[in-house]
């Protein structure tokens, strides 16, 4: 495990939507894709937010209309990232502490390129592999 790098348990590619997209269009894309999250990116590709399935759980509480609250609205800022280089043990630790279920991992221009959830962190730690839609 220690030598395990984040690079080598991410997801890839990861689903990503711009701010201003409906939390209609995410809930579809994350349905598709058998996801929990996406990322919200600005310019090239950098993070900007996290929307999961809990903000979709928040924006039916408000009584928003799906069409019309967009991920921008719900989105979890500022967003945390990780480099692909990182130790998964070291990253696996910081996730459970800030209790953190999600990071975009971003190359050295700060461009996502990936994801790690905390189901890529189990499947790596158990060698087992976990089918897509879990994640």
């Amino acid at each position: 495990m220690t030598d395990t790098l984040v690079k080598d348990a991410m997801s890839t590619p990861m689903l990503t939507l711009d701010a201003e997209a409906t939390v209609n269009e995410a809930s579809r894309g994350m349905l598709e894709a058998g996801i929990k999250s996406l990322v919200v990116v600005g310019e090239a590709c950098r993070p900007e937010g996290i929307f999961t399935s809990t903000d979709v759980l928040e924006v039916a509480a408000d009584g928003r209309p799906t069409d019309e609250a967009t991920i921008g609205e719900y989105m979890t800022t500022p967003v945390q990232t990780v480099d692909p280089g990182a130790s998964l043990s070291a990253v696996g630790r910081r996730m459970v502490e800030e209790e953190v279920g999600h990071l975009p991992v971003t190359d050295a221009d700060g461009n996502g390129v990936g994801i790690l959830t905390m189901t890529d962190l189990t499947e790596a730690l158990s060698g087992a592999e976990v089918p897509a839609e879990s994640t």
